[in-house]
């Protein structure tokens, strides 16, 4: 039996290696959050609500890389499709750079976003390839962990940058960041995949998994609510630098305002960790997406009845910090079980499930995004429903062998 590769870099490197290319994707739009005001005065100065359509176009590139990334990599090998997709990412962020119109920036950071989906895919791909079992699982707690602390960082960094060097730097900011990364991986870490274990690129296995994937009650529901759990989440991640800053006057603190949201947010999957065991799954998706709703309904009464202001901006802190806890509780036990029923598939499987649950929700979270008009309601009102939906699909997920 052939024994799998091993890293040639020790164990905590590796960790951090494949923490950095994974945090590709959260640095790319956690730090371009204190740019958008910036980029709406310069590039669509007579919408500059457009300018948060730079968001969701890369989490759409990123979504549409994820289709093909996973399978690529099962036939030309790890380290080559990670370093064309931060080739093409790279390229992105010059085009972004250079970019004079909103709709070339747009194209450059759907181009970025397909860029990002090969470290962001293959990554775990390739841990996977290097451990297994509890290894394999301390191996991706820490790096999800440090993952944690990246959108807790990159706002403030953005915020820096941009007021060091202009709001353009911030892409050459991710042009470094890449090229560091990729270079590490280039120059310390072997190919993990040997040729003898690669796959053929073919169509027809990729049609057949899908049509499992679609006609499995399961995996279908799972994703549905996925694709909500994301929707919920790009919704409050196109807007809220806007609440922030036009509803509540904290622009200029913005970027520590959410610092602090992401590091309370980043527990969550920690308490998941210990809570999971006990009372499954399901249970605490339905709970967290029956608190929401509370929450969320809280906050639409008072924005409808205009409150007092601290309580309002209270309140307002309280369903933005609930809205990124719920995802970190609810995003891998809906994958988990997605994927329970797709064992004979995983690999494709993954790359499908991920791909359908991000690209359906840039489809959500756009147009509510659009329809900010100077409050928190718009945003309220399409967490609501997606989150009211998503309890209801709860509901009728099972288990495999039941009934």
């Amino acid at each position: 039996m052939t024994r799998p590769p091993r890293a040639a870099l020790g164990q905590t490197e590796f960790i951090v290696l494949m923490a950095m290319l994974v945090a590709t994707v959260a640095f790319s739009i956690d730090a371009m959050l204190p740019a958008l005001p910036e980029i709406g005065q310069v590039l669509s100065p007579d919408a500059p609500n457009q300018a948060q359509l730079i968001l969701t176009s890369f989490i759409l590139g990123m979504g549409l890389g994820t289709f093909f990334t996973g399978p690529l990599s099962d036939t030309f090998g790890r380290k080559p499709v990670m370093i064309g997709g931060a080739a093409v990412y790279i390229a992105g962020a010059a085009a972004a750079y250079f970019a004079q119109s909103l709709e070339i920036m747009l194209a450059a950071r759907l181009v970025q976003g397909l860029g990002a989906a090969g470290p962001r895919v293959v990554a775990l791909a390739l841990v996977r390839d290097l451990y297994g079992g509890r290894d394999m699982a301390r191996i991706m707690s820490f790096v999800m962990l440090i993952f944690a602390i990246v959108p807790a960082m990159a706002p403030t960094l953005g915020h820096y940058i941009i007021l060091g060097f202009g709001w353009r730097s911030i892409f050459l900011a991710f042009i470094l960041f890449a090229a560091l990364a990729v270079l590490w991986l280039g120059i310390r870490q072997p190919e993990t995949l040997p040729p003898e274990k690669r796959r053929s690129l073919r169509l027809a296995p990729m049609v057949i998994a899908v049509r499992e994937i679609l006609s499995n009650h399961t995996t279908r529901t799972s994703i549905l609510v996925q694709t909500l759990t994301f929707g919920m989440l790009f919704i409050v991640l196109s807007s809220t630098q806007q609440v922030f800053d036009v509803t509540f006057g904290q622009g200029e603190h913005f970027h520590l305002w959410f610092g602090g949201i992401a590091i309370l947010a980043a527990s969550a999957s920690l308490i998941n960790a210990q809570l999971v065991g006990r009372l499954g799954m399901r249970a605490i998706v339905k709970t967290m997406f029956t608190i929401q709703i509370v929450v969320t309904l809280v906050m639409i009464v008072l924005t409808a009845f205009n409150g007092p202001w601290l309580l309002s901006f209270g309140i307002y802190v309280v369903w933005t910090t609930s809205n990124f806890f719920q995802a970190g509780l609810t995003i891998g036990n809906l994958n988990a079980l997605a994927m329970e029923p797709m064992g004979h598939i995983a690999g494709i499987a993954a790359s499908m499930i991920a791909a359908l649950s991000t690209v359906g929700a840039v489809i959500i979270a756009a147009p509510v995004g659009l329809a900010f008009d100077g409050s928190p309601m718009p945003m309220a009102i399409g967490i609501l429903i997606c989150a009211a939906l998503a309890l209801w699909l709860t509901t009728t997920i099972k288990r495999p062998g039941e009934a």
